[in-house]
């Protein structure tokens, strides 16, 4: 019996990146772009001018009412009582164990108003767990339908962005937004991404992204800007040492394990599972999130065994398991993050990696492996930029 075929949601840039030529596939639940050019040059743009991502699959939910805070509170870890209006935090949607529905980005647009950024296949059940669990005086409501999403991302997005927008963009800081337009198009303008590089993420009614896909790739030309995929995202966000849900957080993961515990204001009034995280906490972890690099040739892709480093034994059982894994293409390098226990979890630990029947050597390194305005390419002097900052640890 033929499979029924699965219906993919399709974003309103869908007909404009199939004349492109982009490569499509599948990816939680929607017909997305993985790559134009290639990964590697989009991953290279990205790092040393610009790189421009659609990115309008990401859901968003809106909360609204006089307890809306309390409802973000119960359902959130991180601490949204910290936000000014006009700022965002990176959190995490907890369940009632202390492990993640999601991550997610938390703006405040006002004092009873709180607008939140999920990742797109978890978009639905997202809003379902929200809902059952508000007993507070607040209306959610699943607005994902009204807003497409492009993401500027690299050293160069200020200087091609700012000419079409009359809102100043320098004096939006990082992990802040400002309501503006582009091209006089109503959007909120957000100084975040998930690249480690600067740039902003663009928020606007769908029927308005052609026009300004087409008229940003036009004014980065010059600056070395390209269309950039999936693929390249997700190399760029693993350099960067950036989490990513399905592989290095799920809901079996705490925040403790996952080097997550920053996002995680234990402080604060009581939150779903934080009785949990309590107990966890007073508890070593029975594993800690890694980074790695492949010290002989091999590349350690998602879901390969992590072995004793002196078990030369392919078929030795695992100590631990590979979340993220690829070739680092601005640092020349094979990396990955892998769940190890926590005797292994120090920098300079000599790990193996089961790759195909065979016992890779690998190394633990500290993460991120990429920070804005260090490390370069072999040969690449423009990398020695001085941007700032660090992508892979927003402020709280």
């Amino acid at each position: 019996m033929t499979a029924p075929a699965v219906h993919l949601q399709q974003t309103a840039l869908n007909p404009v990146h199939r004349r492109m030529g982009a490569r499509m596939v599948p990816f939680g639940g929607w017909d997305m772009p993985v790559e134009y050019s290639g990964i590697i040059p989009e991953h290279l743009a990205v790092r040393r001018a610009a790189g421009l991502f659609d990115v309008s699959h990401m859901g968003e939910l809106d909360i609204r009412g006089p307890q809306a805070l309390d409802l973000v509170q119960w359902v959130c870890c991180n601490d949204a009582n910290r936000l000014a209006i006009g700022q965002a935090q990176y959190s995490g949607l907890m369940t009632e164990h202390g492990t993640f529905v999601d991550d997610l980005l938390v703006h405040k647009m006002a004092d009873d108003h709180y607008w939140l950024v999920v990742n797109a296949a978890n978009t639905e059940a997202d809003f379902a767990h929200i809902e059952a669990h508000n007993r507070f005086d607040a209306k959610v409501a699943n607005w994902s339908a009204r807003y497409a999403q492009l993401a500027l991302q690299g050293p160069r997005a200020l200087e091609i962005l700012q000419p079409l927008t009359a809102t100043a963009l320098a004096a939006i800081r990082y992990y802040w937004f400002a309501h503006g337009q582009v091209l006089g198009v109503d959007a909120i303008i957000a100084r975040t991404g998930y690249t480690g590089e600067d740039g902003f993420e663009l928020y606007f009614d769908p029927q308005h992204a052609e026009r300004l896909w087409t008229a940003i790739l036009a004014a980065g030309e010059t600056a070395g800007l390209i269309a950039c995929g999936l693929g390249a995202r997700n190399t760029l966000r693993l350099e960067a040492g950036m989490a990513l849900y399905g592989h290095e957080i799920d809901d079996a993961t705490m925040p403790w394990e996952a080097n997550l515990g920053w996002i995680c204001k234990m402080t604060k009034p009581g939150f779903l599972g934080q009785e949990r995280l309590k107990a966890a906490k007073a508890a070593p972890p029975a594993r800690r999130l890694v980074g790695f690099e492949m010290t002989e040739p091999g590349i350690a892709r998602d879901g390969y065994p992590v072995l004793s480093a002196g078990d030369g034994n392919p078929s030795a059982a695992a100590v631990g398991r590979v979340t993220s894994g690829s070739p680092a293409p601005f640092l020349g390098k094979n990396i990955g993050m892998a769940y190890v226990p926590p005797a292994a979890a120090q920098p300079g630990t000599q790990l193996k990696i089961g790759i195909r029947q065979r016992s890779v050597g690998a190394v633990v390194t500290p993460l991120p492996f990429y920070r804005r305005g260090t490390g370069s390419a072999p040969g690449d002097a423009s990398a020695e930029r001085k941007a700032g900052g660090n992508a892979a640890a927003p402020p709280a």
